[in-house]
């Protein structure tokens, strides 16, 4: 708790790894944002043990508290217990530890700055511009990292294999070294030294295409290996449940189909998930043919017209199982910058998560929901503002979602000034808004 927010206020902006505000899909956002509008060489790598061999000295020397230098100091050596044998711990961060996570977040902090400070004067020399700055090259070399994973893109090739043996030589000063079978130079639109266009990053996929007319498309989509090992893991599910009910199989699936077309939904996946649901369709289709049902018969008993399909795997009560196709497309909103739920931008983090420390869970869903709009007046909520919760119908006891709005203080008082006008006149205004606000001041 005291570690966190000191950190996330200096951590480098293309850090995603175990950071709160932060994740996968933010890091292949900016992965995106990078390829798409130029083809450019690709440092795929991963750091080999990256928390079991963390040096102890080299980690302490970046934490400056003198309060919280020791106790870190303490928790690192403290050992572990395996079965009753006590282990001492010379190296590493315990993994599973409450804040290992975090612990290697700070060792690895400076990764992306020193590898630009580093290679600052071949960027320069690599910019076409004009009168090339150094703040303008540092940004052509991108530097993203989830935890001990990360990626380093650049149009230069040369560049590119320079920040290999760059980076390989600050982890070493970390007591770190790169995984040798999992660090290679790849390019984003043709093959490279025997390998394929394209790389594998966070389970998805990301490579160019050409298009007619010397035009190129960046798709990013989901790993083939990971869809094999999603279908492996349904059809293993499904003999284990040979002789159990229809009802009991839908419960079992759904929670994995959901959980990940989820994870999937921001990219381009929707020939991915017809080819998902196409394959669990002949899955079912064996499970039931082993309870002995072998007949077209046998499988209407399980499959109905409903959910908008003449097959659904559904009963008769009309619980079905989910379809992967059925999960929706949406583009995600990468990150801002080096923004930190701890920075007090309240709007910001609960429009985008739909929770902040300093709102009532109630206005930090609405600001969400309302996707950080006032429902009165339609304009961008600020930090300072102050913030109302409105019921629609004036039912103040009406606590349902859809009579809830979130507007501004001062929207507050229009809408009260049209009522007592209304009032006085012996009518009711016909807008929705024009009712009494019940609301609670921030």
């Amino acid at each position: 708790m005291a570690l966190e927010p000191e950190w996330e206020a200096v951590f480098e902006p293309n850090s995603y790894g175990f950071r709160p505000g932060r994740g996968c899909h933010d890091a292949i956002e900016h992965i995106f944002i990078v390829l798409c509008k130029q083809e450019k060489y690709i440092l795929e790598a991963d750091i080999k043990g990256c928390f079991d061999n963390i040096d102890h000295d080299a980690l302490l020397d970046k934490v400056h508290d003198p309060e919280l230098r020791p106790i870190l100091k303490g928790w690192l050596k403290a050992g572990i217990m395996d079965q009753g044998v006590f282990q001492p711990t010379q190296r590493g961060t315990p993994q599973g530890g409450v804040i290992s996570p975090l612990v290697a977040n700070i060792a690895l902090h400076g990764l992306e700055t020193d590898t630009k400070e580093a290679l600052g004067p071949r960027l320069v020399k690599a910019l076409t511009t004009r009168q090339p700055c150094l703040r303008d090259a540092r940004t052509t070399l991108q530097v993203i990292r989830y935890a001990d994973d990360f990626v380093v893109i650049h149009k230069d090739e040369s560049i590119v294999k320079e920040a290999e043996k760059y980076i390989a030589s600050w982890v070493g000063t970390m007591g770190l070294q790169l995984k040798a079978e999992k660090t290679r130079i790849v390019h984003s639109l043709q093959s490279y030294e025997g390998n394929e266009p394209g790389f594998n990053f966070l389970g998805f996929h990301c490579r160019q295409y050409r298009k007619a007319r010397g035009k190129m498309v960046t798709l990013i989509k989901p790993e083939k290996n990971k869809l094999h090992l999603h279908l492996r893991e349904i059809g293993g599910t499904l003999r284990d449940m040979g002789n159990a009910s229809q009802e009991a199989v839908i419960d079992k699936l759904n929670p994995k189909i959901t959980g990940w077309s989820n994870y999937y939904r921001t990219c381009v996946a929707s020939k991915t998930f017809c080819k998902a649901d196409y394959e669990v369709f002949r899955q079912l289709s064996n499970w039931i043919k082993r309870k002995k049902d072998r007949t077209w018969k046998a499988l209407r008993k399980y499959f109905r017209e409903g959910r908008g399909r003449k097959w659904a795997f559904a009963t008769k009560e009309g619980q079905g199982l989910t379809q992967h196709s059925a999960t929706k497309i949406v583009r995600y909103v990468k990150v801002q910058g080096s923004r930190s739920p701890f920075d007090g931008d309240w709007a910001y983090w609960a429009t985008r998560r739909g929770h902040s420390p300093l709102l009532p869970q109630r206005k930090a869903s609405l600001l969400k929901e309302q996707k950080g709009l006032c429902g009165y007046c339609k304009l961008h909520f600020r930090h300072e503002d102050i913030l109302e919760v409105h019921h629609v119908d004036g039912n103040h006891k009406n606590e349902k979602k859809g009579n809830l709005m979130l507007i501004h203080g001062h929207c507050h008082d229009q809408v009260t000034a049209q009522m007592r006008r209304a009032h006085d006149k012996g009518s009711v205004a016909e807008e929705p808004c024009a009712v009494k606000v019940a609301s609670t001041v921030l």
